[in-house]
């Protein structure tokens, strides 16, 4: 579909002019650009159909790699409706290993120019895939981060969640010298050959992840970051959100670890 969003610059281009298009995020792909998704899934049974739908959706050219983290609900099952389909590849770790082990698996396995980490659940909207990619495909960047705290719409939820992401986010940004707004962020982009010199590294197994690329990648040299402001549809906890304040710890632990 890359072609798709090329025919619609040309229209826009037209009508606005080259640089209003490109402040819009509306600007031309390479036609062999592809992008792989990174899905880890751990009993996400009741949105990870629907999430594979709306990534599908999105005008870009991809792949998806769906890790089915030893879900225990029906997880697995959904997923097996979509195994053989074209650009999808589907794997099982037999037991619960935790996010980090996941999206190790993913990165690992990624054949695209970029790659892209999104969530299961419905807190992160595909829809802004193109406008994540945009300083990776005009050669400004090596990575991404969607930050969730730089004024676009989001649902108003935990105020404890706010200040441990702002917390951790600070004391990540003392240790690696970087100024991010949202370290945490589940919106992470990444030029395909950074992210696997990085991901046979990775050692850590749940949420403490986040911190341990951020770590590995700020020492990279030459390394090239951006932030783009992202929408966010948090979940409750009563809706299937997993992360608590054991994670904050974990993430605590793993920026004074790896930095």
């Amino acid at each position: 579909m890359s072609a798709e969003n090329n025919n619609r610059f040309e229209k826009l281009r037209e009508l606005l002019g080259k640089d209003a298009c490109r402040a819009l995020g509306v600007y031309p792909v390479p036609p062999d650009f592809l992008l792989s998704v990174v899905i880890p899934a751990y009993n996400e049974g009741k949105t990870i159909d629907r999430i594979i739908k709306r990534v599908q959706e999105s005008p870009i050219r991809k792949e998806l790699i769906i890790v089915n983290d030893g879900s225990t609900d029906n997880t697995r099952h959904v997923l097996e409706a979509y195994r053989g389909q074209e650009n999808i590849r589907i794997f099982n770790l037999e037991q619960n290993q935790g996010k980090g082990a996941a999206l190790q698996k993913g990165f690992l396995e990624a054949r695209g120019n970029a790659v892209i980490v999104q969530d299961a659940d419905l807190e992160y909207d595909p829809e802004e895939y193109l406008k994540l990619l945009q300083p990776i495909i005009e050669g400004e960047a090596d990575v991404v981060y969607g930050s969730r705290l730089s004024g676009k719409k989001q649902r108003v939820l935990y105020f404890w969640h706010y200040v441990g992401n702002k917390f951790l986010t600070l004391l990540s940004n003392i240790f690696t010298n970087l100024n991010l707004t949202d370290m945490e962020t589940g919106y992470k982009v990444f030029r395909r050959e950074i992210i696997q010199k990085v991901a046979p590294t990775l050692q850590e197994r749940r949420f403490g992840i986040e911190p341990e690329i951020t770590a590995k990648i700020s020492k990279l040299p030459e390394i090239r970051i951006y932030e783009m402001p992202i929408s966010y549809s948090g979940r409750t906890y009563q809706e299937g959100k997993k992360i608590g304040w054991k994670d904050g710890l974990s993430a605590l632990r793993a920026i004074i670890k790896y930095h």
